[in-house]
């Protein structure tokens, strides 16, 4: 078992001189103390400058009476440069500009209060090699000063600076790193200074008596007052529920449901504090900035906010020009060569008159606009996905169907059958008779009567997607609205022993409505023409569902939305300077500011998700509905989320204890050796801070955390009986593995693979804009359908606008930007810093290396068919490593996209 560090001071100065290899970050050198018994006066004194290459050497001068510790800074430039204006340039001339001030991490002995902190003033040193301005300070500190254990810093300027980290070299116990990674506001705008924490971790019962005080201030700072209207300046962290998608004093059209709350439930999100609407108080204005706590929102950096950028770019840009290119809304693709052309030649867009936001446009999204020279004019052209440039013919396979279940965009939904027959929950007054119209003698056909049903469910080979209780109330409301319509459905797959599945049978279901009574019908593969169209209509109503609820449910809900209040629980709650919060940041980075951003322009009233999926205004509504029914926190952790869905049994003698129904179950199989990975490398961490379980209870930050996700964070939920008590390392070890499965693994699952699944829509329409001609049809309509089944199915598909829109929404959600941090590959500092947890790291790291090569001898394995066959992609999506791009692989740390 891991042993937690133990922080000494020591009573004697040992003298420095520079290691033969750095082991701090950036240019600086490090130093280790000299193994010589001469006494300090006799050890010469080390001056140094600044190189012209700003390699920049740190230098110590020992004497009697005080050691000199430098400082340095690292700043990143905002745009626009790192200071504003002449005042600014004169304070950076005279070394005004940035005021330091170490804090002693004892409490004075003799009087018990704490230590007069030691100030300096930091001056513009230079650039090191990445562009990042050095600022430099030094401090004469005295040997009753003790160790250094944070350092409080005012931002002189006028404009607010991104301090990436801070270096101090000459304390006694060596060279000591303090991560930042935050903003700091000019004295002018606020006037409290920041308060940061040495790479140290400490729980709150082991935090040094100096920090005490202001370990408890930080974390007042962040939690706020709850009163007011946000600035953007702002780093308060609170809860609000979601009543700021709908747009009341706009239209009426645009009021939406207060999401959270007992009538609809749903997580909480980041208050902004923003006023209410006149015509609807409880719901909150948009016409003011959609807050983030700063440190939440993207970096300047280009890199840093590339996949930011071009998702705004392609919301607020590209959309509403292809709103003008396509000005008929409703129109369809009146032929599938139509839709191939998206890709070959592509649809003229009107661009930016202006030539410097023209080359923005080919800058930050150069997959989709290109330039056609000769003409001068400006095309959105589409990649070819690369399931399509494998197999034109992809989407219309009945096993491809089938095997997406398992190894394609949404592989959370496939469960196993183990009741028949298959009966609705819902109330039969108000939609019908609650039997499915599925039959024991229909699926016995259609498996060729090579065993019962009930043999089927006994040895685990009937398989569902059932998304008939969830949509069925929403059918009539859906209805009226214009451009889309909807059932409840149940879509039935058989097991072969390959492992691959076959769709059996598709039931849809419209409850009684309009007079009529419930209206319900079973379609099955058929070598007949009629029941073969009529077929591939049913399988786009079903694709759409499973379209509608992965994006709603199995990305946007169960990633997205229920991250968001760990994250300001994490805030609010566990100290900067806490090893939990420290191992948590990584997996938080950027998802609060592309939450605001989806909240913005995506999921909101008339945003691109309501235009463009099935369930149109019901949307987000819907979505709730699924988070009261379904969402539990201890079934978000994969192996519980698979026994869940009867998709693996716990089984001792398997190699982790579970074993899978399906083998050959892609997902399942990678995800899972992620999840291991990603677990011991959890309890290497935690067992190294929490040896035994009274550290776990003693903990009053931890305590309070966890406490507050499940009453506040997930209010909603905060009396069911599922939620997991915290009182041993082993319990936390537990939840913090599902929080970061869901921000990392779970995330990557359902989101890197949208365009390689979604790209060529037909595989996986978002609306069903028609109903099946066999449901109460007109003699016009029977007879086009006769006549022309093809136009029937394209009618039924997104319109042009719906389906480009989306297009060019899935190829930016699937795409890594150049600096994406990926899980394991990069150290934290303060990993780093401490020698047991970089081991840990270390091995962390070493075991996904494996797993990239474990995935691709899958991938070669012809005896896996879910994995391998002619002109299949190969499921890479649980690779932990990628390129940037859309590659289809590759596990970030966070939801940052």
């Amino acid at each position: 078992m891991l042993k937690p560090q133990v922080h000494q001071s020591h009573q004697s100065l040992k003298p420095l001189v520079p290691l033969s290899k750095p082991f701090l970050r950036g240019n600086f050198h490090a130093f280790r103390a000299l193994q010589s018994s001469s006494s300090i006066k006799n050890i010469p004194k080390i001056r140094i400058g600044i190189s012209p290459s700003v390699n920049i050497k740190a230098i110590t001068t020992f004497t009697q009476k005080s050691t000199q510790v430098k400082a340095f800074v690292t700043i990143k430039p905002s745009v626009g440069g790192l200071v504003s204006g002449f005042v600014d340039d004169v304070k950076d001339m005279f070394g005004k500009s940035l005021l330091l001030e170490l804090v002693s991490a004892e409490l004075d002995p003799k009087t018990g209060a704490e230590k007069p902190t030691i100030k300096g003033f930091a001056h513009r040193a230079g650039e090191d090699k990445d562009g990042h301005i050095i600022y430099e300070s030094k401090f004469e500190v005295p040997p009753s000063f003790g160790e250094v254990g944070a350092i409080l810093v005012e931002n002189e300027h006028h404009k607010e600076m991104y301090l990436n980290d801070i270096v101090l070299d000459g304390p006694r116990n060596g060279p000591v790193n303090i991560t930042c990674g935050s903003w700091v506001q000019s004295k002018h705008v606020n006037k409290q200074k920041r308060i940061f924490f040495t790479n140290k971790s400490y729980l709150p019962s082991q935090t040094p008596n100096g920090l005490t005080r202001l370990r408890a201030e930080e974390l007042l700072n962040l939690r706020g007052d709850g009163q007011g209207e946000r600035k953007t300046h702002d780093r308060i962290y609170d809860y609000d529920v979601y009543n700021d998608l709908g747009v009341p004093d706009f239209c009426s059209e645009l009021a939406r449901p207060v999401l959270g709350g007992k009538e609809h439930p749903y997580p909480r999100r980041c208050r902004t504090g923003r006023p209410p609407c006149e015509t609807d108080p409880a719901s909150e204005s948009r016409t003011l900035i959609n807050y983030v706590p700063r440190d939440e929102a993207f970096s300047e950096i280009k890199q840093l906010q590339f996949s930011a950028k071009t998702l705004y770019s392609v919301l607020h840009g590209l959309v509403p020009s292809l709103e003008t290119a396509i000005i008929d809304t409703d129109l369809g693709f009146p032929y599938f060569t139509t839709i191939d052309k998206l890709f070959n030649e592509g649809v003229n867009v009107p661009m930016p008159e202006t030539f410097k936001e023209k080359a923005l446009w080919r800058t930050i999204l150069p997959r989709l606009v290109k330039g056609i020279e000769d003409t001068g004019k400006e095309v959105l052209r589409f990649e070819t996905p690369e399931t399509m440039d494998r197999d034109k013919f992809f989407w219309f396979r009945d096993e491809e169907f089938g095997r997406q279940t398992l190894a394609g965009l949404n592989p959370y939904s496939i469960r196993l059958v183990t009741e028949w027959p298959l009966r609705s929950t819902l109330d039969p007054e108000i939609y019908g008779p609650p039997e499915s119209a599925i039959t024991k003698e229909l699926i016995e056909k259609e498996i060729g009567g090579i065993m019962t049903v009930e043999e089927a469910i006994k040895q685990k080979k009937l398989f569902i997607l059932d998304y008939h209780d969830l949509l069925l109330p929403y059918v009539e409301k859906v209805r009226e609205l214009k451009g889309t319509t909807l059932y409840g459905s149940r879509t039935l797959f058989f097991s072969y022993p390959s492992g691959t599945l076959r769709p059996l049978a598709i039931e849809l279901t419209r409850p009684p409505m309009d007079g009529k009574p419930q209206w319900k019908q079973v379609f099955t593969p058929s070598w007949h023409s009629t029941e073969c169209w009529l077929w591939r209509l049913a399988k786009a109503h079903v694709l759409a569902h499973d379209s509608g609820y992965h994006q709603l449910v199995s990305h946007w809900l169960r990633t997205h939305c229920c991250t968001e209040p760990y994250i300001i629980a994490t805030n609010r709650q566990l100290s900067a300077m806490h090893p939990i919060n420290r191992l948590l940041q990584p997996h938080f980075r950027y998802t609060m500011e592309i939450n605001a951003l989806a909240r913005e322009a995506l999921v909101n009233a008339g945003g691109i998700i309501e235009s463009t999926f099935s369930p149109g205004k019901y949307s987000m509504e819907l979505s709730s509905v699924a988070y009261d029914k379904h969402w539990r926190f201890d079934h978000e952790a994969l192996p519980k989320d698979l026994i869940s869905r009867g998709m693996a049994v716990e089984d001792p003698s398997a190699p982790r204890g579970i074993k899978l129904t399906i083998e050959d179950y892609p997902f399942a199989k990678d995800g899972l050796d992620l999840w291991d990975a990603l677990k011991q490398w959890v309890t290497d961490f935690v067992n190294h801070y929490y040896p035994n379980p009274s550290s776990v209870e003693s903990d009053e930050e931890l305590r309070s955390w966890w406490t507050e996700i499940r009453t506040v964070g997930h209010a909603d939920k905060k009396d069911e009986p599922w939620w997991p008590v915290l009182k041993t390392p082993e319990d936390l070890i537990d939840i913090i593995t599902t929080i970061a499965w869901v921000a990392s693994g779970h995330h990557a699952a359902v989101n890197f693979g949208q365009y390689t699944f979604g790209g060529y829509f037909p595989n996986r329409p978002t609306v069903a804009r028609t109903k099946m001609p066999i449901e109460d049809p007109s003699d016009e309509d029977w007879k086009l359908f006769l006549e022309k089944p093809e136009d029937v199915l394209l009618q039924c598909f997104p319109s042009q606008i719906q389906a480009t829109t989306v297009m060019a929404i899935l190829d930016t959600l699937s795409s890594h930007s150049p600096d994406e941090e990926y899980l394991g590959k990069q150290m934290e500092q303060a990993w780093g810093d401490d020698p047991v947890i970089k081991a840990a790291f270390e091995r962390f790291s070493g075991r996904l290396k494996e797993l990239e090569g474990i995935i691709d001898e899958r991938n070669a394995n012809e005896n896996l068919k879910n994995r391998t066959g002619a002109g299949m992609v190969p499921y890479e999506l649980m690779k932990p490593f990628s390129e940037p791009g859309v590659t289809g692989q590759g596990v970030p740390y966070s939801i940052s996209i």
